[in-house]
């Protein structure tokens, strides 16, 4: 049964680590920044699509890096990276400055990628609560929807108070400063097995070879594709979320004696902290989610559809004026992203050895970032030529269509702890 892990001082460093990555206070607010930086749509997306280019072709080094060398140092790594960047984003002015900005971010992707979670589950290894994965990835995941909440208020007060959106990335620096020094308080063991000098040659030769097998075999490539495909189509779409909220805002009679930016700060504020509340609670039940089925793939596969339909009724709302709709159908894709990751991210890590798991998962990684530069470009060329609305269904019909490219088998062997007389449907 789940639950049966200790809350720790390590879980507790587990759940810290997350609440203070997600005090990215410029996140409810990216596109408004850019979009007040006279970027269009289709440059945006540039970004976007130069950002998980940029992370897709370091994952897998930094993945090796981390199994090679260290965790904890990769870790480092990465927030110094991040720190870079927000200082950057902060003194941007020109569309090269902003790439450069997403340039350091995507090697704080790249560093950070799958690396946590490798010392999660090595954690769980070490202490043989092998079995309380989606369980416990789940709770600590979601404090990190727990700092998203507490992002959103916090920057949204700021924008209030001091009418910029610059100032939000500044500030973004402080909790990765401390998260930085969190990481230092490890211990040596979440490092994993750092093999001998000469093997990282042989790393790079496997995982060469399971990406390999992957594109060459229809059952590993339609899996991959399966976890990481709704992945990439939230990270395209889910900022877009911000000029909805702001069509809403600016709608709304009851704020009218407020500054324009001061009206989207507070319904930003309010509508992103509702949400992270909401998608905290569905990490935390996902392993109880999951437990209700005999294997992973129904439930992977049924949030999958789910999420997609709801892209193509937000799409359809926001196009016919109804924004409030589009908002709370936006909502449930926020949602269904967190109740699925956990499952996801065990899914991977029930195929594959400790020793090689950060490498793993930056492969998971590198796929999804594949899917995202792809989406978020289509996004941003459609909603200038279409509209958002437009984009919106275009790009979640066509997801939806396709599907039977990628929809999971179900697997011979049931879920551990789940009830192994239920049928799935």
């Amino acid at each position: 049964m789940a639950g049966q892990y200790k809350k720790d001082l390590q879980y507790a460093k587990f759940s810290a680590y997350g609440f203070l990555k997600n005090l990215k206070l410029f996140e409810p607010f990216l596109i408004l920044f850019l979009l007040e930086k006279n970027m269009t749509f289709t440059w945006i997306g540039t970004l976007y699509a130069y950002r998980e280019i940029m992370t897709n072709l370091l994952e897998v080094p930094t993945g090796i890096i981390a199994d090679a060398f260290g965790r904890r140092r990769t870790m480092v790594q990465s927030f110094l990276a991040y720190i870079i960047s927000f200082l950057i984003f902060y003194y941007a002015s020109t569309y090269w400055v902003l790439l450069l900005g997403m340039t350091f971010f995507a090697f704080g992707e790249a560093f950070r990628g799958g690396t946590h979670k490798a010392m999660i589950f090595e954690y769980l290894k070490m202490n043989g609560w092998q079995d309380q994965r989606v369980d416990y990835y789940g709770h600590t995941r979601s404090w990190s929807q727990n700092g998203s909440a507490v992002s959103a208020l916090i920057a949204a007060a700021i924008v209030f108070v001091s009418g910029r959106y610059d100032v939000i990335f500044l500030v973004s620096t402080v909790p990765y400063v401390l998260n930085l020094f969190l990481m230092l308080s490890y211990p040596q063991e979440l490092d994993g097995k750092i093999p001998k000098s000469g093997s990282i040659n042989d790393s790079f030769v496997m995982i060469g070879a399971s990406v390999k097998n992957t594109f060459m075999n229809s059952g590993a490539l339609r899996a991959t594709t399966n976890v990481c495909i709704y992945d990439g189509f939230y990270n395209a779409v889910k900022d877009f979320l911000q000029p909805v909220i702001k069509s809403l805002a600016l709608a709304l009679p009851l704020m009218a004696f407020l500054q324009e930016k001061q009206r989207s700060a507070i319904l930003v504020g309010i509508v992103y902290f509702c949400i992270y509340l909401m998608t905290s609670h569905a990490s935390r039940r996902s392993g109880a989610f999951a437990m209700r089925f005999t294997t992973l793939t129904t439930p992977l596969n049924l949030t999958m559809l789910a999420g997609f339909c709801l892209g193509i009724l937000c799409g359809l709302t926001y196009l016919f004026g109804y924004n409030l709709a589009a908002i709370i159908l936006f909502t449930g894709i926020f949602i269904l992203q967190n109740l699925r990751s956990p499952m996801s991210v065990t899914y991977v890590c029930d195929t594959v050895p400790y020793e090689i798991l950060a490498t793993s998962l930056s492969v998971r990684s590198l796929v999804t970032a594949c899917y995202t530069a792809v989406m978020a470009l289509a996004v941003g060329v459609l909603a200038d030529y279409l509209g958002l609305g437009q984009a919106l269904m275009v790009l979640a019909l066509g997801l939806t269509v396709s599907t039977p490219l990628y929809l999971l088998k179900t697997a011979k062997s049931p879920l551990p702890g789940a009830n192994k007389n239920r049928v799935d449907p």
